[in-house]
């Protein structure tokens, strides 16, 4: 895998950006695509890979609340954090 930093491209030569402008001057045939009907929609599902973003916090919880997390065993933060995502989809 090659990575650049921003900024730090490689040039295009001429015979790139000429095949860049012969597509750009392309029509796109969208006829074999379905429109995105309720139908669509009532089938979709949340995209499995998708991962949030997790940030480091620091919080105060209740002595009670916690030491009843850690009692269930290993992965408290987590079971915290699906306590709350409940909480924040009912609220929304």
């Amino acid at each position: 895998m090659v990575r650049y930093k921003q900024g730090e491209f490689p040039p295009i030569s001429e015979e790139r950006k000429a095949e860049l402008r012969a597509l750009a001057d392309r029509e796109v045939d969208f006829s074999d695509i379905p429109p995105l009907d309720e139908a669509f929609w009532a089938r979709a599902i949340p995209n499995p890979f998708y991962k949030p973003v997790k940030v480091h916090a620091s919080v105060r919880i209740d002595a009670d609340i916690m030491a009843w997390l850690k009692k269930q065993g290993k992965g408290y933060q987590t079971r915290m954090n699906s306590i709350l995502r409940e909480a924040m989809l009912r609220s929304l």
